[in-house]
């Protein structure tokens, strides 16, 4: 079968290229991505799968029945782009490779179909909507999807600072994220007189100070950094009195991230504060780093090896990224899960809106993606 599958994606590049194309121009932002689950729901119609949709969200998901007794293999892709300026226009924006990991899904069930693939058990294959937000797993979580899944399989195109194209990894170690929104109200004043107001300015960069001096636990990967700031009208000459801004936060486990997310948010508030200000935080999107799971890569690290040789099989990156898809594994423990890491030779890097990647290398994906299914469901 693994023959019969390298063959198929060799054989299908053109095709699977064109599928990435209309995946790219159909960008949609979280939660909005509603063109998207119809081309996915037209492509699985196509392929002979069966699907539901939800009336309350975008995303699809698509259950495979096999003719005999065996474990239920989840195959995940996320759906939403990004919201950013692109050449002087904000626009939705695959710059994060979602479009790459909805082709890759679709055409390594394709694949398997064309192939003469039957899965023992069950295969489920899971359209998430709103990665980027940190809400789109748990949303599917609530809903149940995942419940009778025992292997879960992600994928994920890699920057080339960590995978060149060729290789892959049977796992990709994100950190823990935490986004803090904060919001500052003051008093209005003239500027001539700034003694009788209270500038919303200052309470910034007090805030942006106090978040650069936190001081984390050195031996852990963390980083904390304002990443937005608004005040102020349109007129020069007046104190303003209300400010937002982001915090961004990124550390290598939980545990540190929970002491980030305390350090951080006291030290926002009581120097956001000093000057008399009132200043409100709140924690609008949480994602858990990576818990690996060594029996999932070693499997899934034999998939990589029969398609791409024994020397393209590289360590699992670790990384200060982020990625919703660990919540999966971490609020259902009987599931086994990983993400595979797919070198692309991608650059500048991921969300930079002028990102590209080699794509030869989504014909490599497709064939890990069914090759690790086919070596799962004889587990």
């Amino acid at each position: 079968m693994i023959q019969q599958i390298k063959h198929w994606a060799e054989s299908n590049r053109e095709a699977i290229e064109a599928t990435y194309r209309q995946l790219h121009e159909l960008a949609e932002v979280s939660w909005k991505e509603t063109e998207t689950t119809a081309y996915l729901c037209k492509q699985l119609e196509d392929i002979g799968v069966g699907y539901q949709t939800f009336a309350d969200q975008t995303g699809v998901v698509a259950v495979w029945e096999g003719k005999s007794a065996g474990p239920t293999i989840g195959v995940r892709a996320d759906i939403d782009a990004l919201w950013q300026n692109v050449d002087g226009v904000w626009k939705a924006n695959h710059s994060c490779g979602h479009d790459a990991h909805m082709t890759m899904v679709l055409d390594a069930v394709r694949c398997l179909k064309e192939s003469g693939f039957q899965p023992k058990g069950r295969l489920k294959i899971i359209f998430q909507p709103a990665e980027e937000t940190g809400k789109g797993a748990l949303s599917l979580i609530d809903k149940g999807v995942i419940d009778d899944i025992d292997y879960l399989l992600g994928i994920h195109v890699r920057p080339i600072q960590e995978l060149s194209f060729g290789t892959a990894s049977a796992g990709i170690h994100h950190g823990a994220v935490a986004m803090i929104r904060g919001r500052i109200t003051g008093m209005q004043a003239h500027a001539a007189r700034p003694n009788l107001g209270i500038n919303v300015v200052d309470s910034l960069s007090a805030v942006i100070a106090a978040v650069n001096a936190v001081k984390p636990d050195p031996t852990v990967p963390t980083s904390a950094k304002v990443t937005k700031v608004r005040a102020g009208g349109d007129n020069l000459n007046i104190i303003p009195d209300e400010a937002e801004f982001g915090i961004d936060l990124r550390a290598q486990t939980n545990e540190a991230m929970d002491d980030l997310v305390d350090k951080v948010t006291r030290a926002a508030l009581a120097a956001g504060s000093a000057n008399g200000a009132n200043v409100e935080i709140e924690v609008t999107a949480r994602l858990n780093a990576a818990v690996p799971n060594p029996a999932m890569e070693q499997m899934v690290g034999v998939a990589i090896k029969d398609v791409l040789g024994d020397d393209a099989l590289i360590a699992p990156p670790v990384t200060p990224g982020g990625e919703d898809f660990h919540f999966y594994a971490t609020r259902k423990t009987h599931i086994a899960a990983t993400m595979v890491g797919l070198g692309t030779d991608l650059a500048p890097g991921l969300h930079h809106p002028q990102m590209k990647f080699n794509l030869a290398s989504l014909a490599s994906g497709v064939a890990i993606l069914a090759a690790a299914v086919v070596k799962l469901q004889d587990q």
